[in-house]
């Protein structure tokens, strides 16, 4: 018959030393506020961050030193055409953002790259998806706010030069059609500069490559599409300066606004395009927004696998 062995006191249960520590833990039971609220938080925080908001001072100058350019322009206009008591302001609110297309441009070359290619970079798309935002959220979020970040930067000197029209006592019914018409024509230039800028920038995780490909598709399209109009126009090829138009972002809105919001054309001889002319660059600022949109969607689907 075997015998039980007792066990070895190196064995033995150490109850005495046993403890339950109560370190706070609970559930969590406040409201939980899904995908609309961290779709709009995104949105907030990368509309900030277009303008260095939240972040370091370094991220700040750039951006701010871009809006000061964009509104300084349109002051001094204001205070020539009050000092001296002018009738109308020396440029369109349509023709400002053409005029000015430059610092746009250079805007949307550093922003873009900021607002998604560091998010390549770190990897934190995934954890993005990895809450209840989905991909068509992360991509609207990023699109509205450089889209409305970008208005902001084109609309706030037509703010600017409506004021002072006001101050001037020049005509209120033209100015406020006028103005209008500018902020429609600016909204149509963020949407599309936002959705090109954003499709760049998504492809390389790199800033700097993001950068220098943005600036190399926005300002060498215009000046490849500007010199080939004016070798029409010097050609006598008037008919065909429209449809060269249509290869470059800035001279698509140039050729939107001036077909459909009155304004004057920057094309060689003002040869702007006709009404019907004008419902094709309606349609391709239309087809570039949603393909950029598309783009972006199909992009994001795979980053987040």
């Amino acid at each position: 018959m075997a015998v039980e062995q007792p066990l070895p006191a190196s064995a033995a249960t150490p109850g005495d030393q046993t403890r339950i520590h109560n370190i706070g833990y609970r559930n969590y039971d406040g409201p939980r506020l899904g995908r609309s609220y961290a779709t709009r938080s995104l949105y907030s925080q990368s509309l900030r961050g277009a303008y260095g908001l939240g972040r370091s001072v370094k991220s700040k100058v750039l951006p701010m030193l871009l809006f000061v350019v964009m509104c300084v322009p349109a002051a001094i206009m204001v205070a020539v055409a009050i000092a001296t008591k002018a009738r109308e302001l020396p440029v369109d609110y349509t023709r400002y953002a053409i005029i000015m297309q430059a610092v746009i441009s250079l805007y949307v070359a550093s922003q873009a790259p900021q607002s998604v290619s560091r998010d390549l970079r770190f990897k934190t798309v995934p954890l993005y998806f990895s809450r209840p935002i989905e991909t068509a959220d992360y991509v609207r979020a990023k699109y509205a706010a450089l889209a409305s970040a970008l208005f902001v930067l084109t609309a706030a000197p037509l703010i600017v030069l409506y004021v002072g029209a006001l101050l001037a006592k020049l005509d209120f019914a033209d100015q406020t059609k006028g103005f209008a018409q500018g902020l429609v024509s600016v909204a149509l230039l963020s949407l599309l500069f936002a959705g090109i800028g954003l499709v760049i920038a998504s492809v390389t995780p790199r800033r700097g490559f993001g950068i220098a490909a943005v600036i190399a598709v926005l300002t060498i399209s215009y000046g490849a599409v500007s010199t080939l109009q004016a070798i029409a126009d010097a050609q006598n090829s008037t008919g065909a300066i429209p449809w060269i138009g249509l290869f470059s972002p800035v001279t698509l809105i140039d050729g939107v606004q001036s077909a459909f919001l009155g304004a004057s054309s920057a094309f060689p001889g003002a040869a702007g395009p006709g009404n019907g002319e004008g419902a094709v660059y309606v349609l391709v600022v239309l087809g570039l927004i949603a393909a950029s949109y598309g783009l972006l969607m199909r992009r994001y689907k795979k980053v987040g696998l």
